[in-house]
């Protein structure tokens, strides 16, 4: 059994990434294999024995010059993980999004201890420094070929002329450190992802597709109908959250809105200023919550207005056989079957979403079977079971 050293930013969960960070561990554990984590310190992280490991993390939110600094290269981070190594050996290095506090200054010591590295591409971080090939609200892929000084040029970390020449300053010395020459092979989520980063100068022999997955042990299917539709995940412009509002304001139906972000307090005062009453805000879930509110849904919505890679919430929400309304756009089309398990809608489209929603509303018995659909599709295509082979073919190429 392998030894795998699980590498990421945070050791609790913030977003969708970070639960497959820890959905993956289990997933290995399962089959008996050891995973050791490496993350920055944090008071949200959850108890590890491995913590004695983690460098300090970095202060993002009061940075002082030295956090800028180790926002670029965190010699930290190199020292704690050449000290792990020193103690362990593990027969794989598996990275997720690490650069923000760990920086590719952990790349050198993974590869002078010789351990072969895979990383799971969450986003766009290797082709656009800003992560979501957007810049100022608008799909750009200015950067293709690695010209990141068109972030500084553009301003497309939040207008800021002073945070966009720290992104592209921050990818040069990424690459520059082997963000994509020593990491021996990348997992896209989605194929669109996979086409993305090869089209925008990642060699294409570097990168494999391996669908992100859910796994259904103890899952059972939701078979009533369901009495409100429902959104999940971050609070964010680029999320889609405000067509979606929008949309809310013809439809009488509940929404109710869980998660949180940088748009919770913009989408907090347009839905008192629109007065839809029928919208409830419900900031972040745990667990079992969150499984009881997506099981009393109609549906849920991704309405999203970036390329997003895959789209977790979707399986999630087929999982539990609830079918999905999401932006025809990056992976999710790869997920959502228009009119077989959900709607495919255009991005930004207030119109059409606000008539898949409607007849959701009106059509809740077929809304069941829509979900249904889901749920078979999920089993068929997107288990845990299906996710840990591929995982295993990836592992076996660089090994």
């Amino acid at each position: 059994m392998l030894s795998v050293l699980n590498v990421s930013q945070n050791y609790y969960i913030r977003g969708g990434s970070d639960r497959y960070y820890f959905s993956v561990a289990e997933l290995l554990e399962a089959r008996g294999h050891q995973v050791i984590p490496f993350t920055a310190n944090h008071p949200k992280n959850q108890p590890t024995d491995w913590s004695a490991y983690f460098p300090d993390a970095v202060n993002f939110d009061s940075p002082t010059p030295a956090d800028i600094i180790r926002f670029l290269y965190s010699r930290p981070a190199a020292e704690a993980l050449q000290r792990l190594l020193s103690d362990h050996r593990p027969d794989i290095a598996h990275l997720h999004i690490y650069y923000g506090q760990l920086t590719s200054s952990i790349l050198a010591p993974l590869r002078r201890a010789k351990i072969p590295v895979v990383q799971t591409l969450h986003e766009y971080k290797i082709v656009c420094p800003v992560y979501t090939l957007l810049s100022n609200g608008q799909i750009c892929q200015a950067c293709e070929g690695h010209n990141f000084w068109q972030v500084a040029a553009r301003r497309c970390n939040q207008g800021s002329l002073a945070r966009s020449v720290l992104s592209a300053a921050e990818s040069y010395v990424s690459t520059l450190l082997g963000a994509v020459d020593k990491v021996d092979h990348f997992i896209a989520v989605s194929d669109f992802l996979r086409n993305k980063v090869i089209e925008l100068g990642v060699p294409a022999h570097k990168v494999t597709t391996v669908h992100n997955f859910t796994d259904l042990s103890g899952i059972s299917p939701c078979g009533e109908v369901g009495e409100y539709f429902l959104y999940f995940g971050r609070l964010e412009r680029l999320k889609g959250i405000f067509t979606l509002l929008k949309a809310m304001q013809s439809v009488r139906t509940p929404l109710l809105i869980v998660g949180d972000g940088k748009a919770r307090a913009e989408v907090e005062e347009y839905v008192q200023q629109h007065d839809l009453k029928h919208v409830r805000i419900l900031g972040h879930q745990r667990e079992q919550a969150l499984t009881d509110l997506i099981r009393g849904a109609i549906c849920t919505i991704s309405p999203s207005e970036w390329y997003e890679t895959f789209g977790l919430t979707l399986i999630e929400s087929f999982a539990h056989g609830r079918p999905v309304i999401a932006s025809r756009i990056g992976g999710m089309t790869e997920v959502v079957c228009d009119g077989t398990d959900g709607f495919l809608i255009e991005p930004g489209n207030v119109e059409a979403l606000q008539d898949r929603l409607q007849w959701m509303a009106d059509h809740r018995d077929q809304a069941v079977k829509m979900g249904q659909a889901g749920r078979r599709k999920v089993e068929m295509q997107f288990s845990a079971e299906a996710h840990y082979h591929r995982l295993m073919d990836v592992y076996s190429k660089v090994m």
